[in-house]
């Protein structure tokens, strides 16, 4: 049975807020310190010491901006893969770790 779209991404956004906050904790265990993921039904904020990083989503389409104003874009499709920026889709997970990374630095 296939989901509703609507709700297929509600699903995979879901997913992708666990998957980031897997990988904070992951990158957090060098510094003895933890980032916070607050997940909201549009939007996940990524909270670590003064950095953050805000996504906001609505189905497939999404955005996101850094702390320092940086602004960019997400796109996921039905599979769970997703465009950072203008990049090809990849796996849903090594978005999640490159983002996590970047903002643990």
């Amino acid at each position: 049975m296939l989901l509703p779209a609507e709700r297929l991404y509600s699903e995979l956004w879901t997913s992708f807020a666990s998957l980031l906050r897997a990988y904070t904790a992951a990158h957090g265990l060098s510094k003895q310190s933890v980032a916070q993921v607050d997940v909201s039904e549009d939007a996940i904020l990524v909270r670590f010491e003064s950095r953050w990083l805000r996504i906001r989503h609505e189905d497939a389409n999404g955005s996101w901006e850094r702390e320092d104003g940086r602004p960019g874009a997400l796109q996921m499709n039905e599979s769970g893969r997703i465009r950072l920026n203008d990049a090809e889709f990849e796996e849903m997970d090594l978005v999640a770790e490159e983002l996590a990374r970047e903002l643990m630095r």
